[in-house]
């Protein structure tokens, strides 16, 4: 080997000695090497496996975290425990008398249809209930609607949430939009006409268990009911119903009438007491009839609540009762979890709120009706009454015609009277000496004279 070479090839061009660094640099092993970065990537491929599982899986989450974290992420791994996995004790929600003292949720049912012109007043009564609104959860079936109810919920709602008053706004809120094919009109004639009772009823009690499914949550202890047509009831409607700590509980429903049809009259008569006549009634009924109550064609002859009011009686005196109206109806949250339903069939010759409170009673829960607690429904009148009030319309613009024509003449009559008087006056001045001659003549002609002025007065 030629020396001089390679030793040459050690030194730079230049002429000056540097040894290159790579040359006398201490080596790693391969081995250790290779053993060092199989480590780092086993670690790496440990935490993000790691990472993973506790996402993945909420019970590996639940064993490792609170021991890696030392207590320190016992407040965050319970919130994270809330979305997953939620524990629920169902004896704590079964509904008691004192509900807004103990914080029970309440489920605020309406269903709704072509609705948008009752809004105001129901919003109305909203903002006015006395039950804490913060543990009232809200739910709407907005169905079978031509009308702007659906827009006009949704910007009613969007107010009531945005109150600057904290204490206005309500808990859950759920808008539900789904169609049963309801084709009876809302109209009077046509929602209270006997043939249209039955399919109708069905398709109700449809819409009242959609709704009630889609939005009973096990946080909540009663179900309140209402209509969105009810014009006035006291705003401590659900405290009062809650107070008799019953299953299910009615008010009395009556309606406003004007003077000329007596002022009042009962309105929901589908609260009632079974009677012998009725159930003997049922028998001789195809299994598919649906009883209705107030139509000739099914007389039952049962004692109803409306029936029973007295203006002055005690509003807390209770009345069992066999079917119930869907006016205003609270109950526990328990009776539908024990599978009592509104159905949309017959059941025992009725559906609906009538055949629920048949169900409920059968299911051994107690159905209560309050006689003399009353709220009003809103009076819609039928079209008898809308011509009825035409031809009153008709007759009053008549009387008015003939007062202004008789004040009229009574304004000119007191005129023609002075006129005639001053003539008579001028015409005495002018012809003095003629009374006088006149004043002269036979006594039979002075008889005709005066029988004359009587007359003329």
């Amino acid at each position: 080997m030629n020396r001089h070479h390679a030793y040459s090839k050690g030194y730079p061009r230049g002429g000056t000695f540097s040894p290159s660094p790579s040359r006398f640099q201490p080596r790693f092993q391969p081995a250790l090497r290779r053993r060092r970065q199989l480590f780092q990537r086993l670690f790496l491929l440990g935490g993000v496996t790691f990472l993973f599982t506790i996402l993945i899986f909420p019970s590996w989450r639940a064993a490792v975290l609170p021991a890696l974290s030392l207590g320190l992420l016992s407040s965050s791994f319970e919130d994270l425990q809330l979305e997953t996995v939620r524990y629920y004790d169902l004896s704590k929600v079964q509904g008691t008398e004192m509900g807004w003292e103990r914080g029970e949720r309440v489920l605020m049912c309406t269903p709704l249809r072509d609705a948008s012109s009752h809004l105001p007043m129901f919003f109305s009564h909203l903002r006015n209930l006395t039950y804490p609104h913060n543990l009232i959860d809200l739910a709407f079936l907005v169905s079978d609607s031509r009308d702007d109810t659906l827009g006009m919920l949704s910007r009613m709602l969007q107010e009531i949430q945005n109150d600057p008053d904290p204490k206005m706004s309500f808990g859950e809120i759920s808008v539900i939009q789904k169609d049963f094919g309801q084709k009876v009109q809302q109209d009077v004639e046509s929602r209270h006409g006997f043939e249209a009772q039955a399919s109708r009823r069905k398709l109700m009690a449809q819409a009242r268990n959609w709704l009630l499914n889609a939005t009973l949550r096990p946080t909540h202890s009663w179900v309140y009911w209402r209509d969105a047509d009810v014009e006035t009831a006291p705003f401590t409607i659900i405290e009062d119903l809650m107070r008799h700590n019953k299953d299910v509980i009615v008010p009395n429903v009556w309606r406003p009438l004007p003077d000329w049809l007596g002022g009042e009259q009962p309105y929901d008569l589908n609260s009632w007491q079974e009677s012998e006549t009725a159930l003997a009634l049922a028998e001789t009924l195809d299994e598919d009839a649906v009883i209705v109550e107030g139509y000739a064609e099914y007389a039952t002859w049962r004692p109803h609540l409306a029936y029973l009011r007295d203006p002055y009686g005690d509003p807390d005196m209770e009345m069992e009762l066999d079917g119930i109206g869907g006016v205003s109806i609270l109950a526990k949250a328990r009776v539908f979890r024990a599978g009592v339903h509104f159905p949309a069939f017959s059941f025992e010759k009725h559906a609906e709120t009538e055949g629920f409170g048949k169900m409920a009673k059968r299911m051994g829960f107690s159905v209560i009706g309050l006689p003399h607690y009353t709220i009003w429904h809103l009076y819609e009148p039928s079209v008898d009454d809308l011509r009825r009030m035409e031809e009153m319309e008709l007759e009053r613009q008549a009387r008015e015609r003939e007062e202004q024509e008789r004040a009229q003449h009574k304004e000119s009559g007191p005129s023609k009277a002075q006129d005639a008087a001053d003539t008579v006056y001028v015409y005495s001045e002018s012809d003095k000496d003629s009374e006088e001659g006149l004043a002269a003549q036979p006594a039979p002609h002075a008889e005709k004279g005066a029988s004359n002025g009587h007359a003329k007065h």
